[in-house]
């Protein structure tokens, strides 16, 4: 699409008066009005979910809107029907001149879109009110709704998932999104053009670092979680301790009754909340005041001495595979008790047995004539998630695929993958694929592996040979293991396009699934 003057698209949508505008600052009321931003133009940059949004929202709210992305073969936002009864709306696609984001009265940015493009950075520095997509939604959240943001390197879907699942089932009107499917812009969206405007009692809302990048004034949560801090992302956020520091903005807002919870014994992060924390109440993942999990016994102990909580929870009927699982559930309610909502811990220990994993997150796709498992672990997009889940199945026999195109670790010598050796030992056979694979074989194999690996070409030359492996020997009699099911694992780490990490899920349960579910019957005595 051909380039477009700032003047020409600022002409095109006329801005219309209204006094109440306050163009250069947050507007943050019990519950803001559908017409806040009239007379205001707002540009959109990036226009994948939460971008448009993102859009939607601003369009809710009154705004022109100009939405841009560099990607040429979108759609524009004015052919798709979701948009077609506004008409304060154009779509930039390619090249965009930047005044027009000069220009405009707020600039939205979709977490995908680095502060590099578009001289974005330098905008933000000269004070123009450049906000990301979360801040955007926040702004309009009513106060009545409680907020429990979950953040960190691995399992933040997880726990999302989890802490919305307990708190549905608990009979609370509750949205589930942010980074995890829905953006949290619907949610606002849902709030403004709602006849009941408690439509939502609680938001649980999943951060990634990137929708964290630039300062946020609005997103206050009433509990704030960091799971974890491992390296990832750092293509972008360069440093480890840059990192934290994006991560720990999530308690940026947080006072007096607010919970902040973190893992013990994390320097980094102990770092970067000094410089966050405001007097909120904290608690700890490993330690009192917080949550400690005995895996033996599978219960959590949990201690909030500020909100009255001392309490055990069961987690001995989880049905979800693998041990970080109850972990994972542990987390989740400790943050749905500390939202402080009249919610008791037997109510949760009930729910344990509920409680369903995301899709590509150990989840069993397929059990076959032969008594074979297979599970999709494939959002494992690095290696601190592919560690825990082998770890979380070292009592079972496993053939482990390993593939997709490794993300980068900076500022080491290593790519990261030995560390993956020790759990690997427990397994039958590793194989290796995708662009990664050789290195990925070469690694484990000069860190010591001593079981089986073996290389192949692609995911499909992986399964076949991971299958025929499972489907023989003497372990397997009359479709039954002797020693219990095999289990197959599928581990992707990641899909690198164009410095972008994106998951390669998307390839595997059309594509992958449906192949080795058809040639089943190939594999015949």
């Amino acid at each position: 699409m051909m380039a477009i003057s700032a003047n020409y698209c600022f002409e095109t949508l006329a801005r219309k008066s209204n006094p109440k505008v306050v163009h250069h600052g947050i507007i943050r009321s019990s519950f803001s009005s559908k017409d806040d931003l009239r007379g205001q133009t707002v540009v959109v940059v990036g226009l994948g979910a939460s971008g448009r949004s993102a859009a939607r929202l601003a369009l809710t709210r009154g705004a022109s809107v100009l939405a841009i992305d560099k990607n040429e073969k979108l759609v524009p936002l004015e052919h798709d029907p979701m948009f077609e009864k506004y008409d304060d709306l154009r779509t930039i696609l390619g090249h965009c001149d930047r005044d027009i984001l000069e220009k405009a009265d707020r600039v939205v940015v979709s977490p995908g879109v680095p502060l590099q493009n578009y001289g974005l950075s330098s905008l933000l520095q000269s004070g123009r009110q450049v906000i990301s997509e979360i801040q955007f939604a926040a702004e309009v959240l009513p106060r009545s709704i409680k907020v429990l943001a979950v953040t960190g390197t691995n399992g933040k879907s997880t726990v999302t998932s989890f802490a919305g699942q307990m708190l549905t089932h608990l009979g609370f009107k509750t949205f589930v999104g942010g980074n995890l499917g829905t953006p949290l812009s619907e949610a606002s969206i849902l709030c403004l053009t709602s006849s009941v405007r408690t439509k939502y009692q609680v938001a649980v809302v999943e951060v990634s670092s990137y929708q964290m990048e630039i300062p946020n004034k609005c997103f206050c949560p009433s509990v704030a979680v960091v799971l974890n801090l491992t390296p990832d992302h750092l293509e972008r956020h360069k440093t480890m301790q840059d990192y934290a520091s994006i991560k720990c903005r999530v308690f940026s807002h947080m006072s007096h009754s607010k919970l902040a919870v973190l893992p013990i014994g994390n320097e980094h992060l102990n770092k970067a909340f000094r410089n966050y924390a405001h007097n909120c109440h904290v608690a700890w993942l490993g330690a009192h005041p917080g949550v400690k999990i005995d895996m033996e016994a599978k219960v959590a102990d949990l201690e909030l001495p500020s909100k009255g909580i001392d309490s055990r929870v069961q987690l001995g009927s989880m049905k979800a595979m693998g041990n970080h699982n109850y972990h994972n559930a542990a987390v989740a309610a400790l943050s749905v008790l500390g939202l402080d909502m009249g919610i008791e811990a037997d109510s949760i220990s009930e729910l344990v047995e509920t409680l369903k994993s995301l899709p590509h997150r150990m989840q069993i796709v397929h059990r076959d004539t032969y008594g074979v498992t297979w599970v999709d672990d494939s959002k494992a997009t690095n290696v601190e998630s592919t560690y825990t889940g082998l770890m979380s199945l070292k009592e079972q026999k496993a053939v482990v695929l390993l593939g997709g195109v490794a993300k980068v670790i900076q500022d080491t010598n290593s790519n990261g993958f030995r560390k993956l050796v020790g759990p690997l030992m427990h397994h039958r056979c590793v194989i290796t694929f995708g662009f990664s694979g050789s290195m990925i074989y070469e690694t484990l194999q000069a860190g010591g592996l001593i079981i089986p690996c073996i290389r192949a070409k692609t995911l499909e030359d992986a399964v076949s040979c991971a299958r025929s492996i499972a489907g023989n020997g003497d372990t397997i009699r009359e479709g039954l293991s002797e020693i219990g099911l095999h289990i197959l694992i599928i581990l992707c780490l990641g899909l690198q396009v164009a410095g972008l990490q994106v998951g390669i899920i998307n390839t595997i349960p059309v594509g992958c699934w449906k192949w080795i579910m058809g040639r089943e019957k190939l594999y015949t005595a």
